[in-house]
């Protein structure tokens, strides 16, 4: 898998402030959003005032962002994962992300901002320097990941009370899918004004957007962007969640990347694939030296996925309703099978040109946050690099009739993490105390919700 473009090589601050202003200002903008993604992959941040907006404008935030539950909550071990005094961190606007607010009334950019201590080291618990970190090891070994992430959503109709089950929404014609129409033009073309909007804001924001197709499921659909280097493509999912929740908003209909939205249709996936390449030829490591061979390096990469991903799963199906794809989905991977255009493996090869080998993890979920999802996969893969793993053998059946390896909850997820200390070196420590930390908090409060069927089926039964 060829690389689409090369990393820019680090500018000078002031020239880096210097080409942003000038971005700012050639395009009148009146206000910057400063975003930072948090631990679910949604944006935080704040909102300044494009003449006060600088490249060394000290916006801070309190790191306690990163050890908030989605429920607003904070898990009881906050105080031990955050300084004692609950300090700022320091943004710091990285130029390669700025981007119109397409859908703002006034002339808006966004920015995302990476997130250091006063001293200037990157933060430990932000999701962006995770994954930086990750990549700084690939780097020491002269290697540069490519990936190109596949991310699947549902259209739905809009729900305001949390109670009712989701719907999928009328389309053109006024009537809403109860047949499955996996790849249909037709069935696409029912969202067409969403969807033409949803591209108008892509092209705005210069999003690597490539096909669109329907998936298998009542208003699903699938977007795949083009390969890149892993922290670009980790932005433009994060930056093109949020346009397509806008787009189907101004619509009248949600755009939602839960895993498994609806109990009776299939959950939504983001596949990601990847290979890694020589930093400076350029040329595709995974190929062996004969036509038609992997490398060993391959074979090592793809050990480390096996071993290490199950371990990795809180990462990669990080919340409580991931598991239901995971458990129920009809083609969501239950073991780390691997195979050739196999789509019931979670490690598929697919059948491409020695330049273009890869393989594409079928794990995660579409609400995994990009960039720990990335960071995950690709510490699983340096981790058999580092150990020399090797594969199984390839599958040519089912992989869904050789058993499960996955763990099947989250509380069943976390355990595996915290017992995998290869990963938190690879990923760091502190991180991943924090993260843990959060996610068990969510499982509890998930714990204490009494469900409807609890009621209609227990309440007079037992």
């Amino acid at each position: 898998m060829a690389k689409k473009r090369v990393a820019k090589p680090q500018a000078d601050p002031e020239q880096q402030e210097s080409s942003l202003k000038r971005w700012l200002k050639e395009r009148r903008i009146t206000e910057v959003e400063c975003l930072v993604p948090d631990m679910t992959g949604n944006a935080r941040g704040k909102i300044i005032p494009a003449a006060k907006f600088s490249h060394d404008y000290g916006t801070r935030l309190p790191e306690g962002i990163f050890v908030t539950t989605v429920t607003g909550d904070f898990p009881d071990e906050y105080d031990d994962l955050v300084s004692p005094s609950d300090s700022d961190m320091y943004l710091h606007p990285d130029p390669d992300t700025v981007r119109m607010v397409p859908w703002a009334t006034d002339p808006t950019a966004q920015i995302i901002h990476d997130c250091c201590t006063k001293d200037g080291r990157p933060h430990e618990l932000a999701p962006r320097n995770v994954l930086r970190r990750v990549l700084a090891l690939y780097e020491g070994l002269g290697i540069a990941p490519v990936v190109a992430p596949e991310v699947e959503f549902f259209l739905v109709q809009r729900n305001t009370d949390p109670d009712l089950p989701l719907q999928p929404p009328a389309g053109r014609s006024g009537r809403p899918e109860t047949a499955r129409q996996s790849y249909s033009i037709d069935a696409v073309n029912e969202f067409d004004p969403i969807l033409d909007l949803m591209y108008d804001f892509c092209d705005a924001m210069d999003l690597d957007v490539d096909t669109l197709i329907h998936e298998s499921g009542a208003a699903q659909l699938e977007i795949n962007f083009e390969h890149s280097d892993a922290l670009s493509r980790a932005d433009q999912v994060f930056l093109f969640k949020r346009a397509m929740r806008e787009a189907a908003m101004r619509h009248g209909v949600y755009a939602t990347f839960l895993a498994k939205p609806m109990s009776n249709e299939p959950g939504s996936a983001m596949h990601i694939h990847q290979s890694l390449v020589d930093v400076k030829t350029r040329r595709n490591l995974f190929m062996g030296k004969k036509p038609g061979q992997h490398s060993d390096l391959f074979s090592h990469y793809l050990g480390g996925l096996q071993k290490y991903i199950p371990m990795a799963m809180a990462l990669l199906a990080p919340n409580v309703n991931s598991y239901r794809r995971l458990a129920m989905g009809e083609v969501a991977p239950i073991n780390v099978q691997w195979g050739y255009d196999n789509r019931t493996c979670g490690l598929r090869v697919p059948m491409d040109t020695p330049e273009n080998t890869r393989v594409e993890s079928r794990f995660a979920g579409s609400d995994a946050n990009p960039y720990l999802a990335m960071a995950a996969t690709l510490a699983c893969g340096y981790l058999g690099i580092k150990e020399k793993l090797m594969p199984t053998e390839p599958v040519s059946i089912s992989a869904k009739t050789l058993g499960q390896d996955l763990p099947r909850s989250l509380e069943e997820a976390l355990e595996w993490l915290r017992d995998a200390d290869a990963l938190h070196d690879v990923l760091g420590a502190r991180f991943v105390r924090a993260y843990s930390a959060v996610k068990k908090r969510e499982y509890e409060t998930f714990l204490r919700v009494i469900s409807s069927w609890e009621r209609e089926f227990l309440l007079l039964t037992v």
